[in-house]
């Protein structure tokens, strides 16, 4: 019978700004099995004051030093049996908000219009939780609602790479910032190492596609998810899907060069889901799925292609 566990952020369980496939798991679990999994999100000077941080957070900020990259991540979670080349589907039971607060900030050198905001800048932003919306603290205080989502969400990746930065998603997943990626979707992670070894974090309150002035709203969240393995995959890029939709990821250092990934891969998936032949495909992108920027700010720019289920019906 599948199995519910959880795993809670601390210095002995988070690894912040680095991804690694020597990294040793903190959990170990049975393909079905449900674990909820908590994350904290900021460095000293990134947040309010300790009277408004959780104290797992606290500590983590005092014990744990960052390498490579600036999120926070919990895990990894192996999944037993997991081997190279199999798929590994990530179920998003639940996503909650622990904090009535997120952070933002700007940076020189950073975002997508770093000419323009050749400067350090940082807010605190107020979350109404039972409400469900973010007010800005700048006039005239716009009022947005909360859509929580992880920014990372990740297997671990080739172990030829070694230790790698946080900051690039690629194959494996990683700081992919897709906002579709609420409570209710489904993230497919082809897997690189034994044991995938999912881990989570850089959590968001709610974000815009692109994260154009280089953050969302980051918060802490706490999320359910159902780990599924699949055997021998021929699935090698991140994909996901909706119930109302199927969405798949290009990631490049050149917008065009990603879009071009994404929609080859929706091509790709369109033949696997229903027999279609390339061209077919390729036209009915054309009538039917949206082009979106999943952001411009992590190194490698994200497109996604979003095809909605409901032409099929």
């Amino acid at each position: 019978m599948p199995t519910s566990h959880t795993l809670k952020a601390s210095p002995e369980t988070v690894h912040w700004g680095h991804l690694d496939a020597a990294l040793p798991p903190q959990l170990t679990v049975q393909s079905g099995d449900t674990v909820t999994i908590t994350s904290v999100s900021g460095a000293k000077g990134f947040t309010p004051g300790e009277d408004r941080l959780l104290p797992e957070h606290i500590r983590v900020q005092n014990e744990v030093t960052p390498e490579i990259g600036p999120h926070i991540l919990t895990g990894p979670v192996a999944v037993e049996g997991a081997e190279p080349g199999d798929l590994l589907e990530v179920r998003i039971k639940d996503i909650t908000l622990p904090c009535d607060w997120g952070w933002m900030i700007v940076r020189p050198l950073l975002g997508t219009l770093p000419e323009d905001f050749p400067f350090d800048h940082k807010i605190i932003v107020d979350l109404d939780l039972e409400n469900g919306t973010a007010t800005a603290p700048f006039a005239p205080h716009p009022t947005v609602p909360l859509s929580p989502f992880f920014g990372v969400m990740s297997v671990a990746p080739p172990p030829a790479y070694g230790r790698v930065s946080t900051v690039e998603p690629r194959e494996y997943g990683g700081n992919i910032d897709l906002k579709e990626l609420v409570a209710g979707t489904t993230l497919y992670l082809p897997v690189h190492a034994e044991g995938a070894l999912f881990s989570v974090g850089d959590g968001h309150a709610v974000q815009g596609d692109g994260e154009v002035c280089l953050t969302a709203i980051e918060a802490c969240l706490d999320g359910t998810f159902e780990l599924i393995l699949h055997k021998t995959s021929p699935v090698k890029f991140p994909r996901a899907e909706s119930d109302t939709a199927w969405i798949t990821m290009g990631l490049n250092e050149d917008l065009d060069d990603a879009a071009k990934q994404a929609l080859r891969e929706m091509i790709a998936l369109m033949g696997e889901l229903h027999g279609m032949k390339a061209v077919d495909a390729y036209m009915l992108c054309s009538i039917a799925a949206d082009m979106r920027i999943t952001q411009l700010v992590d190194g490698n720019k994200g497109v996604h292609c979003v095809m909605p289920k409901s032409i099929f019906s």
